[in-house]
C-alpha cells in the first residue's frame, strides 16, 4: 500500500490497519454444539487491499495437528453510518445474510451480527501494535444469554513463519 493512498483514507479506514499483519495465537475453545472444548492454535494473515479501504483476513485454527476451522473475512468502514463492517465466510458453510457491524471504543473493536440461528459478537482488544486478544460469543435464537465460543491471544510474527498460507 503506498503512503499517498493511505494518507487519503478516512480515520475509520486507518483504524482497520491495526488488523494488518501475520499473527499466531493460542486459543481456548469452549464446549459448544459445534465443537468440543479445549486448546487450539491459530494463524492469521491480514492484508490491506484497495489502498487500505479494506482488510482481508485469512484465519486457520488447528487442533491436534489438523486444521479444525478456517475463515476468510473482509473488514471495511461504512463512512455514511460510521460503522466497521465484517463479511465473514467460514468452513462451517453458513452464508451470512448481512455483515457484522460495530465500532471502536478506544483500542477495542466490537462487531455483532444476527442470523436465524442467533447472534454472534466478536471483540478484538489491541494491547499494543504487536499483540491483540479476540473473544467470540454466541447467543442462540430465543436465548437471553451469551455463550463463550473461542478466546485467544495473538502475537505478530513474520509472514514467512505461517503454515498453510
Amino acid at each position: 500500500m503506498n503512503t499517498a493512498s493511505f494518507s487519503s483514507l478516512s480515520d475509520g479506514h486507518k483504524r482497520l490497519q491495526a488488523l494488518v499483519g501475520a499473527w499466531r495465537g493460542g486459543e481456548e475453545v469452549s464446549d459448544t454444539q459445534w465443537a468440543d472444548g479445549g486448546p487450539a492454535t491459530s494463524e492469521v494473515l491480514a492484508e490491506a487491499e484497495f489502498g487500505g479501504q479494506f482488510v482481508v483476513q485469512r484465519y486457520r485454527q488447528r487442533r491436534d495437528g489438523t486444521i479444525s476451522f478456517g475463515s476468510h473475512s473482509v473488514f471495511g468502514f461504512d463512512q455514511q453510518n460510521s460503522l466497521v463492517t465484517m463479511h465473514q465466510f467460514d468452513s462451517m458453510g453458513f452464508v451470512p445474510a448481512s455483515p457484522a457491524t460495530g465500532t471502536w471504543n478506544g483500542d477495542e473493536l466490537v462487531l455483532e451480527r444476527s442470523s436465524p440461528r442467533g447472534a454472534a459478537r466478536v471483540t478484538y482488544v489491541f494491547d499494543d501494535a504487536d499483540t491483540y486478544r479476540m473473544r467470540l460469543h454466541f447467543k442462540p435464537a430465543g436465548s437471553d444469554g451469551w455463550q463463550d465460543m473461542v478466546s485467544g491471544l495473538y502475537r505478530r510474527v513474520l509472514p514467512s513463519t505461517l503454515n498453510g498460507f
